[in-house]
């Protein structure tokens, strides 16, 4: 396996719990696990994110729910759909239902399908699919 030069570590209250939504209900692989440090690292379609029980070694201050306040993960899935299939399979509700963006990168503007879904920590999470690009205009319009 190769590691991305990115990786976020989430602490989080419940290892376990958090385990299972992100293999179980998300569908993420676990390339490795240190059981006796409730520690994972994961993999889903090209990103990576660890998981770790609360400890006092990475605790930078007080930690409480939602714990992810002022940041989302944007996670580039194949197929949003089947994620999101999953999570009503689940129960979960979505924070943002499905949406098409196109946000302007230069004179491009490229699509994306996404959803927002909070895990049981509170760390939101962004998943997006991939619609390709079309010209646009300075202001963002399309031609």
């Amino acid at each position: 396996m190769e590691y991305n030069h990115l990786i976020p570590e989430l602490s989080v209250a419940d290892f376990e719990k958090s385990l299972s939504f992100y293999t179980d209900v998300l569908g993420f692989q676990i390339e490795y696990q240190r059981v006796e440090h409730q520690f994972a690292l994961l993999s889903y379609q090209g990103s990576q994110i660890m998981l770790e029980q609360i400890n006092d070694v990475w605790k930078a201050g007080k930690v409480e729910y939602p714990f992810g306040r002022g940041i989302n993960f944007q996670i580039l899935v194949d197929n949003v759909e089947v994620i999101i299939a999953s999570l009503r399979d689940h129960g979960y509700l979505l924070m943002v239902e499905p949406e098409t963006h196109w946000y302007r990168k230069e004179n491009l503007l490229v699509g994306q399908h996404e959803f927002l879904v909070m895990d049981p920590n509170g760390y939101v999470l962004r998943f997006s699919q991939q619609l390709g690009t079309k010209q646009s205009d300075e202001t963002g319009g399309t031609l």
